[in-house]
């Protein structure tokens, strides 16, 4: 699981073993922290796209909840980014 390390990280037994376990933690709170950062980004993006017709983030979030919507932030950030128009569709019907 070390190739690929330089130096001792690759060839001395105990170093190595530390270095790869360390690495195998690293990439547990990794794999956590991904989720995290999506959605942040999914939020800024869609927060944005609010702001730009007229809404905030939590105003828009809680209109749509009322509004009976169920898009997720991820698609609500694609749409937000790549498909303005209907994004906008989505914040008139909302408003």
């Amino acid at each position: 699981m070390a190739k690929g390390y330089f130096g001792r990280r690759k060839n001395v037994w105990t170093v190595a073993k530390n270095a790869v376990e360390r690495a195998l933690q690293y990439a547990y709170k990794g794999r956590k922290q991904k989720k995290r950062n999506f959605r942040a980004l999914w939020i800024q993006r869609i927060n944005a796209g609010a702001r730009q017709n007229g809404l905030s983030y939590s105003a828009f979030i809680g209109k749509l909840h009322d509004s009976g919507i169920e898009l997720n932030r991820k698609v609500l950030a694609d749409l937000a980014m790549n498909h303005p128009e209907a994004f906008k569709a989505i914040v008139e019907k909302v408003k």
